[in-house]
């Protein structure tokens, strides 16, 4: 029940190209709560960013000029990751950026670290076929409020992943929560919530009677149909 939501930033689309990560944010929902772990760096990645890239996320060279290296981070990054299970939007294109990185520096790819990779887009595009399934679109879908999303920034992507996620799940909810007690506890948990000043009111002898005489009439017209 450990989750980790993750995005990423990047100088361009295709990491087989020579593109390199930016910016990468993970954070931590446990049990579906959210704790406050997180990890998030920009990242400084020795090399030019595309126009039409930075024009997505708004991230400068410069910006990045003194931040670290990707291989400065990477066994944080790892070590925060390992054994939860991943859910990202889109899920190739991140993992895709995450294991070119990881390939450079001679790490194993990060699907051996975690439990599993969950696609939220694929998720998605199975519920909502045939409709717009960008994170934008999820969050007018699920009355999230995406209002400060005006660049794409991977950690409050990753936050807002979060919430859609929650969100596309939430009929799971109850039943997920009811398996982390015992049986006392869900009998315990019952008897807290019940009332214990009831107001019972009888039927008098006059309902009492209508009831019986309703009961003889539904006796008769099944007597009828057999």
């Amino acid at each position: 029940m450990r989750h980790i939501f993750l995005d990423t930033e990047t100088t361009g689309l295709y990491a087989n190209q020579g593109h390199r990560i930016i910016e990468i944010a993970a954070i931590e929902i446990i049990n579906r709560r959210p704790t406050n772990n997180s990890f998030h760096f920009y990242i400084n990645p020795d090399r030019e960013i595309d126009p039409a890239a930075q024009e997505v996320h708004g991230i400068t060279l410069d910006f990045l000029q003194d931040k670290p290296r990707f291989t400065e981070i990477a066994s944080d990054f790892i070590k925060f990751v390992k054994g939860a299970t991943l859910i990202i939007h889109n899920a190739p294109f991140d993992i895709g950026f995450i294991n070119m990185e990881l390939g450079l520096i001679e790490k194993p790819p990060v699907e051996e670290a975690v439990e599993n990779v969950i696609d939220t887009l694929k998720m998605a595009k199975d519920m909502r076929p045939g409709q717009r399934n960008s994170l934008d679109a999820l969050c007018r879908f699920y009355n999230i409020d995406n209002s400060q999303r005006s660049l794409h920034g991977a950690l409050l992507d990753a936050q807002l992943l979060a919430e859609v996620y929650l969100a596309m799940t939430r009929g799971q909810e109850d039943l997920m929560i009811d398996f982390q007690y015992n049986g006392s506890d869900i009998v315990g948990e019952k008897n807290a919530k019940r009332p214990t000043n009831l107001f019972i009111l009888k039927a008098d002898d006059e309902e009492l009677k209508s009831h019986e005489t309703y009961l003889n009439k539904m006796k008769g017209e099944k007597k009828l149909v057999w």
